[in-house]
C-alpha cells in the first residue's frame, strides 16, 4: 500500500502524530506513555459520534477481555473541570466492555487535545472502523462545521471521504426525524434516503418503502411518480425539471455549491446538457475563470 494512504484520510497518526497512533495500536506493555488508569476516574464523551452500541459486541468483548484483557489501550484526554479525572476520546467499547468484564483499570495513553481535536479524532476513529451509522456520520460532520467552523471540503480533508460524500450525508439530515430514525435502525438504507431527500410525502413514501420491501430502484420510481410533491424539483433560477433521480440532484447542487451559480443537468440516458445561469457579467467572468483555471 503506497505511504500516506493507510488508515482513512488523516488518520490518527495524523491527528495525534505518528508515535502517538503507533502507541495507541501496540500491545499494552510495549508502547511508552501507557498507564493503567482506574475506571472509575474515566468519563464517556458526550460527543462521542457513536450513539448506538449493540449489546452482543460488548458482551463478546467482555468475554475477550476476561481472557487475554485490553490488547489495545484507550486515548483519555484530562476532563475539562474534573481535575484528576478523564474523558474518553477513543475507545469506549473497550471501555464498556472493560467495566462489563470487572476490571478495576485499563491502559490508556493521555494527551492534551481541545474539543476539535477530540471530535475530529473519535469521527476519523469511528469512520476508520465503519462504527458509525449513516445518521451518525452526518450529525458528526454538522458538529465539526457548526461548532469549529469547518467546510464540508475540510471535513472531507480530515474524514479521507470526498465532498460530494460529505454534502450527500448531510442532506439526510433535512429528513424528517422520524425518517432519520427509520434510517437509524436499519429499516431504510442510505440509497432509499437519499431519494427521499426534499419530498414532501417523505415519511409516507418511507413506510411505503419498508411495508413493500422495495429496493433502492424501485423507491427511485415511486419517488420519481411522485416528482411533482419533491420540493428540490421544483423550479428554481433556471428551472428543474421533475422527474430526476436523487444522484442527479445531489450533483447539481455540488456543482452549484463550487461554481456558485444554479446548474441544471439534463441527461437522456447517458447524454445530455449542463446550464449553468449567470445574471451578471461578473458572474459570466468569474465562470470563465474557474472554468479555464490551470488551462
Amino acid at each position: 500500500m503506497v505511504e500516506g494512504r493507510r488508515g482513512l484520510g488523516r488518520g490518527l497518526s495524523a491527528l495525534l502524530g505518528e508515535a502517538d497512533a503507533e502507541s495507541a495500536a501496540a500491545p499494552v506493555g510495549e508502547p511508552a506513555g501507557v498507564r493503567e488508569i482506574p475506571i472509575e476516574l474515566i468519563h464517556r464523551n458526550p460527543d462521542q459520534p457513536r450513539r448506538r452500541f449493540g449489546e452482543t459486541e460488548i458482551s463478546e468483548l467482555a468475554d475477550s477481555i476476561r481472557e487475554k484483557g485490553v490488547l489495545q489501550p484507550v486515548l483519555l484526554r484530562p476532563a475539562p473541570g474534573l481535575p484528576g479525572e478523564y474523558q474518553l476520546v477513543a475507545g469506549e467499547r473497550r471501555w464498556r466492555a472493560s467495566q462489563q468484564a470487572g476490571l478495576r483499570a485499563m491502559p490508556a495513553l493521555v494527551r492534551d487535545l481541545d474539543d476539535r481535536q477530540v471530535l475530529e479524532i473519535a469521527i476519523v476513529e469511528n469512520v476508520q472502523r465503519a462504527d458509525l451509522g449513516v445518521v451518525e456520520e452526518a450529525l458528526s460532520y454538522k458538529a465539526l462545521m457548526d461548532r469549529f467552523g469547518r467546510t464540508q471540503e475540510e471535513v472531507a480533508q480530515v474524514v479521507g471521504k470526498s465532498r460530494p460524500h460529505v454534502g450527500n450525508a448531510l442532506r439526510l439530515l433535512t429528513l424528517p426525524e422520524s425518517v432519520q430514525l427509520m434510517l437509524a435502525e436499519g429499516q431504510l438504507t442510505a440509497g432509499h434516503a437519499r431519494a427521499l431527500v426534499g419530498h414532501t410525502e417523505a415519511v409516507s413514501l418511507a413506510r411505503e418503502i419498508i411495508d413493500r420491501e422495495l429496493n433502492v430502484r424501485e423507491t427511485e420510481a415511486l419517488v420519481k411518480r411522485g416528482a411533482p410533491e419533491r420540493k428540490s424539483d421544483r423550479p428554481q433560477v433556471g428551472g428543474r425539471p421533475a422527474g430526476k433521480d436523487a444522484d442527479t440532484l445531489a450533483l447539481e447542487d455540488d456543482l452549484s455549491e463550487v461554481l456558485g451559480l444554479p446548474v441544471d443537468i439534463r441527461d437522456g440516458g447517458g447524454t445530455g446538457e449542463i446550464r449553468i445561469r449567470y445574471s451578471t457579467l461578473e458572474q459570466l467572468d468569474d465562470l470563465c475563470r474557474r472554468l479555464t483555471r490551470g488551462g
